[in-house]
């Protein structure tokens, strides 16, 4: 994830590098800078890697992403003091979609909390926002008695294998029964033989999948990225870059910090407030305004999906027109959609707009394209 486009990487640029950077290098792949990391965008081919993770398995370096623990018999009460849902529902082993949140009730970044005990939580986030937010959390409960918070990002390499025959593919290598891990559940196990490896069943593909956490050495990364592809050769595994994964998380709905959600945007905003849980018992940052936001009818504002009618791609940034040809909107995140065959994004307009579900313009370039309203997720996996 990224709060900005990502843009090629040059050798007097000093970009992080994950343990498999020579790897993707030996790959042939496009590498770019993708929030102060050296990272690949492709391999094969966007299009090949997307429909890959949609039809078979994908396998991506995401080692990029920050991981910061909580421990002590007052970290449940720092973790709910600065996230949004609700981490007293969780179980050992369980994890789950939150946000990290200004007074304002925008956001610093969104999250995944998982937890690995009573007094033991590990938050993942964003690469590109890892280094603000963790000096966010120190911030407001680093003083906290009874809880040592730390960053641990550097001790970990973090891949994701994502697609229907994901499952098939860890499971090779691994004597964990995999089908036994529920959706945003996670346990422990060996992994091509290296132990006290973590596996969460989780991602951001839309697709099932897993996200497994080793030791960051390159010895030890290269020899678990190395088994899984061979593990997935019957498959058809491709090596996936971040550019299919942002065209994934964009068809399945999900949302990408510095595009849809930023410290602009508040919760009620986004569509996320699902995920929002104002009745928890716990005070957090940003639950005042955003009750008294509520209250007040709701935001201005909203995220919508759009599908393009006539020719054209609605591209981040690009204007959103009403009939008579005034902006009132602008494009988040669009893109054609490799899997559905169609021009997709998400965009903010007036809330009435929102609600009307009318058509809208974008501008794209000097033409104003048509684009309908459309339900999001735009795609969701199909049931087994």
């Amino acid at each position: 994830m990224s709060t900005s486009a990502p843009t090629p990487a040059t050798e007097s640029t000093p970009l992080k590098q994950t343990a498999l950077n020579a790897t993707h290098r030996a790959l042939k792949a496009k590498m770019v800078d993708f929030g102060g990391w050296d990272m690949p965008v492709e391999y094969s081919g966007l299009m090949a890697e997307h429909l890959a993770v949609r039809t078979g398995v994908g396998l991506f370096d995401v080692s990029h992403m920050g991981e910061i623990q909580f421990r002590g018999p007052n970290s449940l009460a720092a973790v709910q003091r600065i996230t949004m849902n609700d981490a007293s529902r969780l179980q050992d082993g369980q994890a789950q979609y939150s946000a990290l949140l200004t007074p304002e009730g925008t956001f610093i970044d969104d999250i995944l909390v998982h937890k690995l005990g009573d007094n033991d939580y590990l938050l993942v986030v964003n690469a590109s926002t890892k280094d603000k937010d963790y000096a966010w959390i120190r911030k407001q409960v680093g003083a906290m008695p009874g809880v040592h918070i730390n960053d641990y990002s550097p001790h970990y390499s973090q891949l994701a294998i994502q697609g229907p025959r994901a499952l098939e593919t860890l499971q090779k290598l691994t004597k964990v029964d995999l089908g036994g891990i529920k959706n945003y559940w996670f346990t422990w196990g060996q992994v091509a033989g290296v132990y006290n490896v973590l596996i969460a069943r989780t991602g951001y593909s839309g697709e099932d999948g897993f996200e497994v956490y080793v030791p960051s050495d390159v010895a030890t990364t290269e020899k678990v990225w190395n088994a899984i592809l061979e593990a997935g050769a019957e498959f058809g595994i491709l090596p996936c870059g971040l550019g299919a994964r942002n065209t994934l998380r964009l068809e399945a709905g999900m949302p990408l910090y510095g595009h849809e959600i930023t410290d602009e945007t508040t919760v009620l905003e986004t569509g996320l407030d699902r995920w929002l849980k104002l009745e928890k018992d716990s005070d957090f940052l940003g639950r005042e305004t955003l009750l008294a936001l509520k209250e007040k009818g709701g935001p201005a504002k909203k995220l919508i999906g759009l599908e393009m009618v006539d020719r054209g791609i609605a591209r981040d940034g690009y204007s959103v027109l009403n009939e008579a040809g005034e902006q009132i909107g602008i494009v988040t995140s669009g893109s054609p959609a490799p899997f559905l065959k169609t021009n997709i994004a998400y965009a903010y307009v007036p809330s009435a707009i929102a609600e009307s579900k009318e058509d809208v313009f974008v501008q794209v370039r000097a033409n104003k394209v048509r684009a309908k309203q459309v339900p999001t997720p735009f795609y969701k996996r199909p049931k087994k």
